[in-house]
């Protein structure tokens, strides 16, 4: 059997390698060092914000936000309904109850108006609502100047889950650097990688400051391990900063790839009545982190769920979009506001191989899939 095609493989390679072992022979083993600090500068610099904290996860960086901002027990976060479920569990984890708002049709993110309504709605209700978390999905940054906005009427902080997005900008200015504070995420499958890892990024040097400090188990500075409050295991270590500073120098040739990725497919269901681009036409501000289509499947005469069932049998990686927060059984008595959007994408959404490192003969091994399903699929 051929071997599997994924969706988005750690692109990696000989520059890499060398900044790892540079790293290592260096002697910074140990958690921190002069790569995470490096790495620190060359994000913020690269995002356009005054600071950035590296962490152990982009969960770890939504947690910390959280703290930050003084979310806590009885409070609501308001947040997108189509998103990956670390968003809501890092809600949970300060004790605080996600309230979810479904998505705008062409992107997927958090619709503005919807969230307006919502805000309105649990202002007159008497809600206490501490935070609003928009999330950026498979690579295109939310509408923050609509949903900045309406937080600001009711003095809300704004959390930027851009774990999926860097490398992407809105209304020009870059994805990370909207909202009070933004997370980023390095997980194995993102578009930049440090094998597990995340970033805070922040203009308030107080909160970057309390960030990490939080980050390293609350040690206050004094010769013996002294804690005057709980703290968290959160930092990123030297040889992962290392990795991560290799990455981000490669990060324009990665996100191109993926262009080109989204473009191949883009040409290959041109003709394929009932299938488009999921995302909309417009890539100007897109980082192209994962491609999906939607499936009318009245109009192409088969689902989104059978073509996924005929690339596994090819060993070929495909997903359906986000099951919304909503629908998932852990949060299944939890307020929302919504517009059916988000579980239609479900619904008829797929995510195929999009990674950077991917080769013309691999997608070329997709298309060749694709062709075969069509053809077998489309009556005659």
């Amino acid at each position: 059997m051929k071997s599997r095609l994924y969706l988005s493989s750690p692109d990696v390679g000989d520059l890499e390698e060398k900044y790892l072992l540079e790293a290592f022979r260096s002697g910074w083993i140990a958690p921190l060092g002069p790569d995470v600090d490096a790495f620190e500068r060359e994000m913020a610099e690269r995002v356009g914000v005054r600071e950035a904290v590296a962490l152990s996860s982009g969960t770890a960086a939504l947690h910390l936000a959280l703290v930050g901002h003084g979310v806590g027990a009885g409070d609501v976060v308001v947040t997108s309904t189509m998103t990956f479920a670390a968003t809501s569990n890092a809600i949970r984890y300060v004790g605080a109850e996600p309230y979810f708002i479904d998505s705008e049709p062409d992107t997927g993110n958090m619709d503005p108006a919807l969230l307006e309504r919502a805000l309105e709605n649990l202002a007159a209700d008497g809600m206490k609502v501490a935070a609003v978390v928009p999330v950026d999905l498979l690579g295109k940054a939310a509408n923050y100047t609509k949903i900045c906005a309406a937080a600001s009427l009711y003095g809300l902080p704004v959390i930027a889950d851009a774990a999926e997005s860097l490398g992407a900008s809105h209304a020009g200015k870059k994805a990370g650097a909207w909202g009070d504070t933004a997370v980023l995420s390095f997980n194995g499958n993102k578009i930049m990688t440090t094998s597990g890892g995340g970033m805070l990024l922040t203009n308030d040097e107080a909160f970057a400051a309390r960030t990490r400090y939080l980050a390293t188990q609350a040690r206050q500075p004094v010769a013996h391990y002294e804690h005057t409050e709980v703290g968290y295991n959160y930092r990123l270590s030297n040889l992962l900063a290392a990795l991560g500073r290799a990455q981000l120098s490669r990060l324009d040739e990665m996100i191109e790839r993926r262009r080109a990725v989204r473009s191949f497919y883009r040409d290959l269901f041109s003709e394929v009545p009932g299938v488009r681009i999921f995302g909309g036409c417009n890539d100007d501000d897109d980082n192209f982190w994962l491609t999906s289509i939607e499936v009318d499947s009245s109009a192409a005469g088969w689902s989104a769920a059978d073509l996924r069932k005929w690339l596994d049998k090819e060993n070929i990686e495909s997903r359906p979009l986000w099951k919304p927060m909503h629908l998932q059984p852990v949060f299944s008595d939890t307020s929302s506001l919504l517009n059916g959007v988000s579980q239609r994408l479900f619904e008829t959404g797929l995510t195929l191989p999009s990674g950077s490192v991917l080769r013309s003969d691999d997608l070329e091994r997709v298309a060749c899939s694709v062709r075969e399903f069509l053809a077998s699929s489309v009556p005659a």
